[in-house]
């Protein structure tokens, strides 16, 4: 299944009282896709792997984090104030919701988006465990 994040109203390359600031999503280890955090959105695309089990949909692959029926996604911040990235914040993207819209949709597995804000009501990039209503997730066929 394709998983698209969109990303809106960026906090800005200079926040949180650092300076390069830019976003990312993680990859096992690593992170890739970054976007510098003063452009007008940030978008990631890539592949996650649904598998049906007696409990539900279950998500795997190199994006997804986290234990059965716990399962997210990673956003990550770093700058580079230092002259070298540093990471300084996370941000978990629950994937229960996303789980409950494949049980109500069977039939729709091609492809979700998850829409969210990255700037927290503090002004900072958004971090901590990100669920509905902060991110929107839909599940399309295409």
């Amino acid at each position: 299944m394709l998983v698209r994040i969109i990303g809106r109203q960026l906090p800005g390359a200079s926040c949180a009282g650092v300076d390069g600031v830019r976003v990312g999503v993680q990859r096992d280890r690593d992170v890739e896709q970054w976007v510098p955090a003063d452009g007008e959105q940030a978008v990631f695309e890539f592949d996650v792997t649904v598998v049906d089990t007696a409990d539900g949909p279950d998500f795997r692959g190199p994006y997804v984090h986290g234990r059965r029926g716990e399962r997210f996604l990673y956003l990550v911040w770093s700058h580079a104030s230092t002259g070298l990235p540093v990471m300084f914040r996370r941000a978990k993207l629950q994937l229960a919701p996303v789980a409950e819209l494949l049980v109500q949709r069977p039939d729709v597995r091609a492809a979700v988006t998850g829409t969210l804000p990255l700037t927290g009501r503090d002004g900072t990039p958004v971090c901590a465990s990100v669920r509905p209503p902060w991110i929107e997730w839909t599940v399309t066929n295409g």
